[in-house]
């Protein structure tokens, strides 16, 4: 006999006393399941933002702060040009018109921390100073050839060729082993660039207030030193556009037929001041001297800065003096393309203050008459 109440297959779950599980409805599940997503994402993004508004804050500060050190830094070198332009107006006046290597502009300045200047001024501003440093050189211009010399205005209004001086730059450019046809190309280049040049007529000032004249001496085209053919073909002379003015060594690059290694090899014998100049044979270099001087070769030119290091050259009578010990027994100097003065300087100055640095490079010229200094023109060296 069989009871079904006393089966043993009962579940509890049948149990009288057992409730059932409360379960919550599927809809409401899923919605609360997408509101914790969204509040994430809210979250996320809300954090995304702040923090790209922190980093954009963050660099423009960096960014006003660099400002300001690159700021203070340009002073601190304007102050050390003024400084510059006092030493060479000081030994302008003290030098009775004679540059040479020995002066006191021709001593660099080594890095040197700016306090050491500031000290004797005062504790406080000497703090000031003491993460910035200064150096820096004088280099004399005029020791170098002066490619505005190839162009000549001997009237008016007139702008030729100076063959003395192509001939000379020709001479330059095979004792460097540069192609010497790139002369005259060079010399048609720098006409066309003086045509709306603000001192295309200008000449450069003696110590005596005259005009410096060049002089003229037979020899060309028409009884003179100055040609307007240089016996090339210039087509491209009158065009509508003419070419930019020459500033540097760096615009020898624009004329055809010079490349980078040329212009470096050129860059320490050559140079372009705004007005033709002398070539100062107290700093001259062997190779300039040997181009501007027709008949002295390499080996004499050597020579005769070997001697100038014991006694400079006092006056144009000193350096034809020299020359005829070199061996030319007929040699006549014109002071305005031989000279022992200087008028245009190249002040290189580095100003480095805490994270900001500054290269300068500075045109500055001397007057002899007026007895101060100018600056012509501000290069900064990336």
């Amino acid at each position: 006999m069989k009871f079904s109440w006393l089966s043993p297959r009962r579940s509890a779950s049948s149990s009288p006393l057992s409730l059932p599980a409360p379960r919550l409805p599927a809809p409401r599940a899923k919605q609360q399941g997408a509101a914790i997503i969204s509040a994430l994402l809210v979250v996320a993004l809300s954090a995304i933002l702040v923090s790209g508004m922190l980093w954009r804050q963050q660099v423009q500060i960096r960014r006003i702060e660099n400002q300001r050190l690159l700021s203070q830094a340009q002073w601190v070198a304007r102050g050390a040009l003024d400084w510059t332009r006092l030493i060479l107006r000081s030994e302008g006046d003290t030098s009775a018109g004679i540059t040479y290597l020995g002066g006191l502009w021709g001593v660099p300045i080594a890095k040197t921390r700016l306090s050491d200047f500031l000290g004797q001024i005062g504790e406080g501003r000497a703090e000031r100073g003491a993460a910035t440093y200064l150096s820096g050189s004088i280099e004399d211009a005029q020791a170098k050839f002066n490619l505005r010399n190839l162009v000549a205005s001997p009237a008016p209004g007139v702008l030729q060729l100076n063959l003395d001086q192509v001939a000379a730059y020709q001479r330059l450019l095979v004792s460097l082993g540069v192609n010497s046809q790139l002369a005259k190309n060079t010399a048609v280049q720098m006409r066309a660039s003086l045509a709306h040049s603000a001192t295309r007529f200008q000449t450069v000032t003696s110590l005596t207030g005259t005009p410096a004249t060049p002089s003229i001496q037979g020899g060309a085209t028409g009884g003179s030193n100055y040609t307007d053919n240089p016996g090339i073909e210039d087509s491209n002379e009158n065009a509508a556009v003419a070419p930019l003015q020459m500033t540097s060594v760096d615009s020898l690059l624009d004329i055809p037929g010079y490349t980078q290694e040329m212009v470096a090899r050129l860059r320490p014998f050559v140079t372009v001041l705004p007005t033709p100049s002398a070539v100062n044979m107290n700093t001259a270099s062997a190779e300039v001297i040997a181009a501007v001087v027709p008949g002295l070769n390499l080996s004499s030119a050597q020579a005769l800065v070997a001697r100038r290091q014991t006694v400079f050259f006092r006056n144009a009578a000193d350096v034809q003096l020299a020359l005829r010990g070199a061996g030319l027994q007929s040699v006549s100097t014109d002071t305005s393309e031989l000279d022992v003065n200087t008028n245009y300087f190249l002040i290189h100055g580095r100003v480095q203050h805490e994270r900001a640095h500054v290269d300068r490079t500075t045109l500055v010229y001397r007057d002899a008459l007026t007895h101060t200094t100018r600056i012509v023109r501000v290069q900064d060296e990336l």
